[in-house]
């Protein structure tokens, strides 16, 4: 899934039981990438860039698409 697209609700529960089989079976590395390439919503991007800082969000290899689709390409510069 490319870092730009959006997704649908169902395609998030999806995404979200495969990672959950992961963690099941031991494979937190596939658990953390698949959960990691979900959208998160702008309203947690946005605090998590507040409390903890925009590199953690950048390092992290976090799905900003929603936030960056709301704030703009540059907000995580701001």
């Amino acid at each position: 899934m490319q870092k730009n697209e959006t997704i649908t609700v169902d395609e998030r529960l999806e995404i979200t039981a495969k990672a959950f089989n992961l963690l099941d079976a031991g494979d937190r590395e596939g658990y953390s990438r698949l959960t990691r390439s979900i959208p998160m919503p702008p309203y947690l991007a946005k605090v998590a860039k507040e409390k903890i800082g925009a590199d953690f969000l950048i390092d992290g290899g976090w799905n900003l698409s929603e936030a960056e689709a709301e704030f703009g390409p540059d907000w995580l510069a701001g």
